[in-house]
């Protein structure tokens, strides 16, 4: 049998891009620029921005972000939301607290029972989205106010104020600490354990994301759900799996804040979603769904926390704060989506 020849080299190299091409076809890659214009910016608009113990501070305020921003873009890729992923990480630390102090003298058991709370209501949040077909936007809006309403009032009702009792003196809570909270400095720069836990949880969401089946029912599901569950794919399963992804992050962020400060005040965490969806969407995340990257929210984050702490060493007034980081930020999401209409007009 004669073995058919291969085809020539020139026909391949002509049905693929090149390489440069390829890369700047990535969602990140607007994030990327913009990331670099941020950076440069305040390397010369504040003289301290390049210090060692800075760039610890902005990678701490970045991990805090990208930690919540893995799961939430993996949602958004899938199609969906969770508006209450700002107040489920004060749900997780509040009811490690309240547990611990209140029914145990051992850290670890509140810290797994609130695993379990932050999973169940995710998981809720799934069920319901599946069950009713009512849009995410609605679904999560409402745990969202069943969340902010429950934290104050079961707070207040176990401890008579809207803070947690300390727990630092209880038996498990410095391994607790060590594990969500700890700090490793090396030649002046300190690295909080939330950066460690980022880093993690950004390689397992590329790798679950570009590497996987699963990914692949991301993709399709957030593209055309109807088409998805068509071909195969497990539609509610896919999403409910997403939301207990954003349970879990959620559960190590709230970890973090608890064992860190050892108190908990139950308001905070309101608004910390818009948060999350700002640094998927600037990492390259669309609104509608099935396209995105898990790379392009940790530069979202990244983003975000260069600018939250660039404000601070640039010495600017701080009345002047939030306007500032709202400018800061819309002008990386403008050059991102500059970015990626000149690629997009590239690769046709």
């Amino acid at each position: 049998m004669n073995t058919p020849a291969p085809p020539p080299a020139d026909v391949l190299a002509t049905e693929r891009p090149p390489v440069a091409r390829r890369l700047l076809a990535r969602p990140e890659i607007g994030a990327l620029f913009a990331a670099v214009a941020v950076f440069l910016f305040f390397a010369v608009a504040a003289d301290s921005f390049l210090r060692v113990a800075s760039v610890g501070t902005v990678l701490y305020a970045a991990s805090t972000i990208g930690i919540m921003a893995v799961p939430v873009s993996l949602l958004m890729i899938g199609g969906e939301f969770d508006l209450s992923a700002g107040v489920l990480v004060t749900t997780a630390a509040l009811t490690s607290s309240m547990v611990s102090y209140q029914f145990t003298a051992v850290t670890w058991v509140g810290t797994a029972v609130s695993l379990v709370v932050v999973l169940a209501v995710s998981g809720f949040n799934g069920w319901v989205l599946g069950r009713t077909g009512l849009p995410s936007f609605i679904v999560t809006l409402g745990t969202f106010l069943m969340l902010t309403g429950a934290n104050l009032g079961v707070t207040k009702l176990v401890t008579g104020t809207v803070t947690t009792r300390p727990i630092s003196d209880m038996q498990g809570f410095a391994s607790c600490r060590w594990l969500f909270a700890s700090e490793v400095t090396v030649g002046g720069l300190t690295v909080k354990a939330t950066v460690w836990w980022w880093l993690a949880l950004l390689l397992t969401g590329s790798w679950v994301l570009l590497r996987t089946g699963f990914g692949n029912w991301i993709f399709a599901v957030g593209g055309d759900a109807a088409a998805a569950r068509a071909v195969g794919v497990p539609v509610g399963r896919t999403r409910t799996l997403l939301y207990l992804g954003v349970g879990f992050c959620a559960w190590v962020l709230g970890q973090h804040l608890l064992y860190s400060f050892d108190t908990v005040q139950s308001g905070e965490g309101v608004g910390n979603e818009l948060i999350y969806i700002v640094a998927a969407v600037i990492g390259g995340c669309l609104i509608t769904g099935g396209y995105g990257s898990v790379a392009g929210s940790a530069l979202g984050a990244l983003i975000f926390g260069m600018t939250s702490k660039g404000i601070v060493y640039a010495q600017w007034n701080p009345d002047w704060f939030k306007f500032f980081l709202g400018a800061m930020l819309l002008l990386a999401a403008l050059l991102n989506a500059w970015v990626r209409r000149r690629v997009e007009r590239g690769v046709r």
